[in-house]
């Protein structure tokens, strides 16, 4: 049949179903809220290209779900409202619903005659039920297509329900028909791919997903079918799918032409433009596109690809948009390889732009994208950036400047080269550059600005080798300086201070006095801002608790930082290890070294007990202890060579627990020599207490008596001596006595360490001590039942837990216990597997395991299997 205004025949496939692609994944939630929506008068189906909009409606025309006739018109762009009416009508004709000579044709190409409407609704009024599919309304030019079918659609009775497909919302009065409920809608967001759905869209193009990798693409495409699609397809042709799942290069390179064709080049130049321009920004504001464009018609512009679904999503509740991610990285591919000098110039009119407005921080990541390293370290240090920047996890960070060039000129881009090194626990670098910011202003001050003294006071602070009162006196007087509005937008300030002040009061030696500060600045850490550095603070504090031998406070205040870094959901690249070493500290001095292992083998995981030197030396003794309480010496000693004389021997604190570490493994397999020249090296002029003590262990082992009891009356006397010390010294005089045949007054002494061991669980100066212990206390005759306790084997189900699990943790392991796979577990629970991997680290975490089947064990145990 040929239309009369045309000449031209009709086309078949216009009216045909669209045939489904192979490998296409039934979606039978959306596919019933199709058959619920043809219920109703008005179906629209709205969305991006290559959302999914016209394979679900045609999946559903072509399956049981669709109970009336279907009449499917496909429109293209050059249809005028008369040839898409002629085609309607014919679709109509070839269903059954219109005999043939009930209606004329259409007699215009640009109109229709309103008579041939109302006929048209009027014998649909008495036709079968049916539903008509318009696919590609946005298509049709103008108002006319849409505005007929209004009109059919009202006055054609409940015969006839519309689906209307269409990139945008077709200019019908929706806001009345929804008042009305009248229409159903499927939005973009619907239709995104849900996990199951690219899981199948994933086999049937050949490739077996594993869970992560289909996280992964998920992530990258957020759930957009096409671009899903040819991932798998790329995936499928590349030799390692994995590594092509994990890199966004890849997905962007697959779904470019796609999105540069279909998207891109269907707008009109000036989106074009616009698009090219602003798409170097993950986020747009209208003001600033037209500071990039110099377009006074930003926002429109804007307004309009939003509507009509270009991958240009306006951000509830703002005036802001943002770009899908891979459209993003497409457009700044075009543009660089179009105008490749130009992505630089426009990312400095935004930092410009965002100065302005007085948004600092992405001024700086804009500054720094663009190469404008100057404006970028002058607005870090203007605004106080580097204090989000040294608590951690606040923007900018410190890989914001990792492309910095060492020859930016001027002292503040020296302060912020420092505040980088700071940030990565590189103390060394830190100083150097500390150094050219003071060179580049003649002097130490650094107070030509009150920013920039008050940053290169805190930056020594946090870097000085021992205790440093003076430089955190010198911070608090600079911040008493700042107004108090620009005090209250970095909440951080005195929390850092303090937490810088007690681990320099750590180095010079001061555990007690860093107590005391980090409870302060634990105190002084307010709101979601300062989240990360509590956590970091209490992890320290636990630190400082376990060697001044608060083992209850230490358990107390890791378990606070572990409990509070999963209640944040802080993400494992900034956790701290500190909390894991104090409460593998904690389980070593009660003789729990399953459980010690087990903390230090998590806090091993975390980066900053690789790179902070302190925790690093920490970590280092307690590995040290560990091997000398299970007998493996040399293995003790491999963890501590290296140390004595490196970075270390500079600060107090780290060389004393060096020493005391070393000499304690050299005591226990009877190298007093090396015990001794392990404590020498350090010198006793500024030794804590635990170093006289260990000196004093020495001098007694070597049967030198009177030399032992002048250190340990000098130990008897420091206002720093420890839980730990005092029993110590209290096992070296009751060891005295018994071998100067005083045993009585040996047995007193052993009392008198028992009793203050016992309150803390402290076992480890007990078995440190040698046998001669056990048989003294066997003579006690029922004076003290401080023993019983600590003769007694330590039984498993004695073990602190550190937190309870938590319900799903529970599942988990019950799961476990059945020999279940990750994979399994996963399955049978209905979750990914990096989830069911995430619960795995929780539940060994508060077991104090590091394995599954001792996880089992443990639980049994406890009685929570």
């Amino acid at each position: 049949m040929t239309v009369p205004l045309t000449g031209d025949p009709l086309l078949a496939a216009k009216l045909a179903v669209p045939c489904h692609a192979p490998g296409l994944v039934r979606r039978p939630r959306l596919l019933n809220r199709l058959t619920l929506g043809t219920k109703g008068p008005l179906t629209l189906i709205t969305g991006a290209p290559g959302v999914g909009k016209t394979a679900l409606a045609a999946s559903w025309a072509r399956s049981a779900s669709a109970s009336r006739p279907v009449v499917w018109v496909t429109l293209d762009e050059d249809d005028t409202p008369g040839v898409f009416w002629a085609y309607v009508v014919e679709g109509l004709r070839r269903s059954g619903a219109l005999a043939e000579d009930d209606l004329g044709t259409p007699v215009c190409a640009d109109d229709v005659d309103r008579s041939l409407l109302v006929r048209l609704a009027s014998a649909l009024e008495l036709a079968p039920p049916l539903v008509l599919v318009v696919d590609g309304l946005d298509k049709a030019p103008g108002n006319a297509v849409p505005e007929g079918l209004r009109f059919v659609s009202e006055h054609a009775g409940p015969a006839l329900r519309l689906v209307l497909i269409s990139r945008e919302d077709p200019p019908l009065p929706l806001h009345r028909y929804r008042a009305e409920d009248r229409v159903h809608e499927i939005r973009e967001h619907d239709l995104a791919f849900t996990r199951k759905e690219a899981v199948q869209l994933l086999r049937g193009q050949g490739t077996a997903p594993d869970g992560p990798l289909v996280d992964l693409l998920l992530e990258h495409t957020e759930g957009w079918a096409a671009g899903l699609r040819l991932c798998a397809l790329a995936m499928a042709r590349s030799e390692d799918p994995a590594d092509f799942a994990r890199s966004f290069t890849a997905s962007e390179q697959a779904v470019s032409d796609y999105l540069l064709t279909e998207v891109l080049a269907a707008q009109p130049e000036p989106a074009r433009d616009l698009l090219l321009r602003a798409g170097v920004l993950n986020r747009v504001h209208p003001d600033l596109v037209a500071a990039l464009t110099g377009r006074g018609d930003a926002g429109r512009i804007l307004q309009d690809l939003a509507r009509c679904h270009a991958f240009v999503e306006p951000l509830p509740g703002t005036q802001w948009y943002r770009f899908h991610p891979l459209f993003a990285a497409a457009l700044r591919a075009h543009l660089r390889s179009r105008q490749p000098e130009l992505e630089p110039l426009l990312h400095r009119r935004a930092a410009r732009w965002y100065a302005e407005q007085g948004r600092s921080a992405e001024a700086v990541d804009e500054a720094a994208a663009g190469g404008d390293w100057s404006f970028a370290a002058a607005q870090t240090v203007q605004h106080l950036l580097v204090v989000p920047l040294l608590a951690g996890g606040g923007s900018p960070s410190a890989d914001t400047f990792s492309r910095m060039p060492e020859d930016v000129p001027g002292a503040r881009a020296a302060l912020v080269a420092a505040a980088c090194r700071m940030a990565r626990q590189d103390v060394p670098g830190c100083r150097s550059w500390l150094a050219r910011a003071e060179a580049a202003t003649g002097g130490p001050a650094l107070e030509t600005e009150p920013a920039d003294g008050l940053t290169a006071a805190l930056l020594r602070l946090l870097s000085a080798p021992g205790a440093a009162d003076e430089e955190a006196h010198r911070v608090a007087e600079l911040l008493a300086r700042l107004p108090s509005e620009e005090r209250a937008r970095h909440p951080e300030l005195e929390p850092l201070r303090l937490y810088g002040q007690a681990c320099a009061r750590l180095r010079g030696g001061l555990p007690q006095p860093a107590r005391e500060v980090l409870e302060q600045a634990v105190r002084a850490c307010c709101g979601d801002a300062a989240v990360l550095l509590r956590h970091r603070c209490l992890g320290r504090l636990a630190l400082a608790d376990a060697a001044a031998g608060e083992l209850t406070l230490a358990e107390e205040h890791g378990a606070a930082s572990l409990a509070l870094a999963d209640q944040h959901g802080i993400p494992e690249s900034h956790r701290s290890g500190a909390a894991g070493l104090a409460l593998a500290a904690v389980a070593l001095e009660r003789e729990d070294l399953a459980a010690a292992a087990g903390h230090l083998d998590h806090a091993e995981l975390l980066a900053d007990t690789r790179d902070d030197l302190d925790l690093l030396i920490e970590r280092s003794v307690l590995r040290a202890q560990l091997e000398t309480a299970r007998g493996a010496w040399d293995a003790a000693r491999t963890h501590l060579d290296g140390h004595l004389e490196g970075p270390a021997a500079a600060s107090p604190g780290p060389a004393a627990r060096l020493a005391v570490a070393h000499a304690t493994a050299a005591l226990a397999r009877g190298d007093l020599d090396a015990a001794a020249t392990a404590l020498d090296q350090v010198g006793t002029g500024d030794a804590m207490p635990s170093h006289t003590v260990a000196l004093a262990q020495v001098r007694a082992a070597a049967d030198h008596p009177a030399q032992a009891l002048r250190l340990i009356e000098t130990a008897e006397e420091s206002d720093a001596l420890t839980v730990s010390d005092r029993v110590r010294l209290l096992l070296l005089r009751a060891h005295q006595a018994l071998l100067d045949g005083h045993e009585d007054r040996a047995r007193d002494l052993l009392v008198q360490a028992l009793d203050t061991a016992r309150p803390e669980g402290l076992r480890r100066p007990f078995t440190e001590a040698g046998p001669w212990v056990r048989h003294l206390a066997a003579g006690l005759d029922g004076r003290s039942g401080s023993y019983t306790w600590l003769g007694a084997p330590h039984a498993p189900a004695d073990r602190p837990v550190v937190e309870q699990l938590s319900p799903r943790e529970r599942e988990v392991l019950q799961q476990v216990a059945r020999m279940m796979s990750t994979d399994e577990v996963a399955a049978e629970l209905q979750l990914s597997v990096n989830t069911v991997k995430t619960h795995l680290r929780g539940i060994y975490r508060k077991l104090c395991v590091s394995r599954r089947r001792d996880a089992v064990e443990r639980a049994r145990e406890l009685h929570m299997l």
